[in-house]
């Protein structure tokens, strides 16, 4: 168990089935983009960890930038979404594969996609580490998905409460 601020954490996601699954969503990718030079998107802070290891496995040609976007505070989405570091600008004509920790309500991917597609790419995905199916508010197709859960509060590989927390390799849930 750990301790974040008020909250207790109970292990929830060990390592190694991360890693597994990363891997495996990983193979996917390469079989779908062999031949292809896709730009990655991967969305700040959370996602960073998971865009790490699942670039680590990719065997086609790609790039990968960043952007920062926001709609969490605490423990709750605000339903807003804040573009805190920009999008790409040189996206025309390429794919776009988005590499995010969670999707939960959908709310940030149903903002950032047309935007994305605005920009003139050619194809967009999303390639997942987790979604929450029973949260989703929006209609979404999350074509790379490593891991379905239910809708907890969760923290580790990458993923926070008020900031802290993103260090632990293993994902942890909060104990009610």
């Amino acid at each position: 168990m750990i301790t974040i601020k008020d909250k207790q954490f109970v292990p929830f996601i060990h390592h190694d089935q991360i890693a597994e699954r990363v891997a495996t969503l990983a193979e996917k990718l390469n079989a779908d983009y062999k031949g292809k030079n896709p730009i990655l998107i991967a969305i700040l802070n959370g996602a960073f960890m998971f865009a790490a290891d699942l670039v680590r496995h990719l065997t086609f040609a790609h790039e990968i930038q960043f952007t920062k976007l926001s709609s969490y505070q605490g423990m709750d989405t605000t339903g807003t979404v804040n573009e805190l570091i920009g999008l790409p600008s040189d996206i025309k004509d390429r794919d776009v594969i988005v590499v995010e920790d969670v999707i939960d309500t959908g709310t940030t991917m149903y903002n950032l996609l047309p935007k994305l597609k605005e920009k003139g790419a050619k194809s967009v995905e999303i390639a997942a580490l987790l979604l929450k199916p029973g949260k989703l508010q929006v209609p979404l197709d999350v074509k790379y998905c490593a891991m379905e859960i239910p809708n907890e509060f969760i923290v580790g590989y990458g993923l926070d409460y008020d900031g802290l927390g993103r260090n632990y390799k293993s994902i942890y849930v909060v104990k009610e």
